[in-house]
Parts: C-alpha cells; sequence; structure tokens
C-alpha cells in the first residue's frame, strides 16, 4: 500500500471538489450502483420500510452483492429532481468522483471534469485523501 502513496500522480497537489447535487453522475448511461449490505439498514430505516421490502423494491443482485436498481432512462431509483436519499446515499455515491476508473489517468479525469461541474469547486481534496477513497 505504501508503494501507491510513494509514486506520483497528476493529483499530487490534490483537487477541489465539492458535489454540487446536480445529477449528472446518478442519470445517463445505465451502470452498476454497488451498495454494500451494512448500508442496507441505514437507507430502509431513513425510507421508512423494512429491509427485506427495500431489498425487493429497489435492488438487484449482482456478482456477490446488490446493486440499486435504475429506471429505463438509467437514472437511479433514488434521483427525482435530486437525490432523495442524499444524507444517507452509498459510499459508491459518496465518493464519486474519486474512483479508480475516473483517476486512472489524466484524460480520463480531463473527461470526467467536463461532465462533473462539482470538480474544482469546494475544498481541497489532498493526494493521501484520494488515495484512501480508490
Amino acid at each position: 500500500m505504501k508503494k501507491l502513496y510513494n509514486r506520483s500522480y497528476f493529483f499530487d497537489h490534490g483537487i477541489h471538489f465539492e458535489c454540487q447535487r446536480c445529477g449528472t453522475c446518478c442519470t445517463g448511461d445505465p451502470g452498476i450502483i454497488y451498495i454494500k449490505k451494512e448500508e442496507f439498514a441505514r437507507i430502509a430505516e431513513y425510507l421508512s420500510v423494512q429491509v427485506p421490502f427495500f431489498i425487493e423494491k429497489y435492488l438487484y443482485p449482482i456478482k456477490s452483492g446488490y446493486s440499486i436498481r435504475e429506471h429505463a432512462d438509467g437514472r437511479c431509483f433514488f434521483y427525482e429532481n435530486g437525490c432523495t436519499i442524499y444524507s444517507v446515499r452509498p459510499d459508491q455515491c459518496k465518493t464519486f468522483p474519486f474512483w479508480f476508473e475516473n483517476l486512472r489517468s489524466q484524460k480520463k479525469w480531463n473527461r470526467i471534469s467536463k461532465e462533473c461541474p462539482g470538480i474544482g469547486c469546494g475544498p481541497l481534496h489532498s493526494k493521501e485523501q484520494i488515495l484512501e477513497i480508490i
């Protein structure tokens, strides 16, 4: 793990980011919205539903876990003019845009930066913080 911290990245001096709640990452092309089992109860409680109902209505099994369902247009089930579960959203959502696939190269980061208005705004996330997330 120390090897990751000792090498150089395009984000060595950190990246400013603050979610603008625009929904760009919640809509568009279909994808996988991984949700950990330990997140089920928190979100179900927030929605005032039982965990089995939450799983049946909002999730589908994928590999060894679950993903949040999406509407036919690729929009997350919890996105209606904004994230309806923002305060309890899954870790995958909380850590966007600091995903490995976006940080693989400056080119990939530049592409996602054009889509996400929160990149370049808000607090500075250090290289160490970013590496912890990914």
